[in-house]
């Protein structure tokens, strides 16, 4: 039977970043992926690497912190897959948030990103207003530019498999997993590939599997300590619009965030409008966007970009997000990843943000290193290059 030092369950980007994370600090990794790599959760997402403006409501400080210094790290080694996108947000005369709320967050993202300039904000002038896309500019005061990341996600997962390979870490996708049992030093996994049952030894086990992560507990032949969560999911549209020459922060109806972007369709830029927060119940397998979200988003996007016409929506997808359960509002809870012990050994992630993988599979590795003992370091995540091919 194959040993490992890691086993990874599941290759969406916290999945490949561990493997990468692991490879690096020279233990030996094998990651089983159920379908293809970042073609879940990790293809499904909004597409930026931010430290996330709006979480200073919710008071997450270290989180965005963090984030930005990650957002700078993934700009510098994944030059090719990560740029510095204009972000402007408009503020109208029934905008919620007022113009000082703004500038206080805005200064307050600045600061906590060591006042970088790609970090800093400025005002747009009201004659470079009309150049912004055909923004509806009825009762409009202001218009605030600042600076963040765009990438594709799944182009960006499957650089960090690479790199992870390059590594020696090792991949098995398609994989079904069937079970997984404690053993005395470890747990034994038998996963069925190409029709054929195999098994494979892990030392320690990694569940990265999002929001198929309860699930994977249940293939456990022993009691989990599982988390109670809720997945939330969040749907994006593609219209048949060209492409904005930025980021558009808007406030929708009931005073959400909704982004306006610009996203690649088969080499053509299109629209890309999201997304949602609306609570799902069912198996993660069967997630998909529904006629409401659809129109919500539609809706709001015409109502910004009024002088759009024949607008058409030409695809939509659907992704599902993994927080902690909790009777307070959606908008509220933490967004960091929760590294969770389900057994001793067996270290589940919930959550967590696309930007912050890196960090995050470093702190795994923190974790498990009391487990498996020190070896012999090959290299350092924030130092490996990602290509785009």
């Amino acid at each position: 039977m194959p040993e490992y030092d890691v086993v990874v369950v599941g290759a969406g980007i916290h999945g490949v970043g561990v493997a990468q994370a692991a490879a690096a600090a020279g233990y030996s990794v094998r990651v089983l992926e159920k379908n293809n790599i970042g073609t879940g959760t990790s293809s499904k997402s909004s597409k930026l690497i931010h430290g996330g403006l709006r979480y200073l409501e919710s008071y997450q400080f270290s989180l965005v912190r963090k984030s930005l210094k990650e957002r700078a790290v993934l700009c510098r080694i994944a030059p090719g897959l990560v740029k510095l996108q204009p972000f402007y947000i408009p503020v109208y005369k029934t905008t919620t948030r007022r113009p000082l709320h703004i500038r206080i967050g805005l200064i307050m993202y600045a600061v906590l990103g060591g006042l970088h300039r790609d970090n800093l904000f400025k005002r747009i002038r009201r004659k470079k207003v009309a150049s912004l896309d055909g923004l509806n500019k009825t009762d409009l005061q202001h218009v605030y530019q600042y600076y963040d990341g765009q990438t594709n996600d799944q182009r960006l997962t499957q650089a960090v498999m690479r790199s992870a390979q390059q590594l020696g870490a090792e991949l098995t996708c398609p994989a079904e997993l069937n079970s997984i049992s404690k053993t005395k030093n470890g747990y034994r996994l038998i996963y069925t590939q190409q029709g054929n049952e195999k098994e494979l030894h892990a030392k320690v086990v990694i569940n990265a599997a999002g929001p198929w992560a309860n699930e994977v507990h249940q293939l456990v032949t022993a009691d989990v300590n599982s988390l109670a969560v809720d997945l939330v999911q969040g749907t994006h549209i593609i219209l048949n619009t060209s492409a904005p020459t930025g980021i558009y922060y808007l406030e929708a109806f009931d005073q959400r965030a909704v982004f306006v972007m610009p996203y690649e369709v088969d080499g053509v830029m299109r629209t890309m409008v999201g997304t949602t927060e609306k609570l799902y119940q069912g198996k993660a397998d069967n997630v998909k966007a529904t006629a409401e979200e659809i129109d919500y988003l539609l809706t709001n996007y015409k109502s910004y970009f009024p002088d759009k016409v024949n607008v058409k929506v030409l695809d939509q997808f659907a992704g599902l997000r993994v927080l902690p359960k909790h009777d307070g509002s959606m908008f509220s809870r933490p967004r960091d990843t929760i590294l969770h012990w389900a057994l001793p050994g067996f270290l589940t992630l919930y959550g967590g943000k696309l930007t912050a993988y890196r960090s995050t599979s470093e702190l795994v590795i923190k974790k498990i290193k009391p487990l498996l003992g020190k070896r012999k370091r090959i290299a350092y995540t924030d130092q490996l290059y990602l290509l785009k091919e």
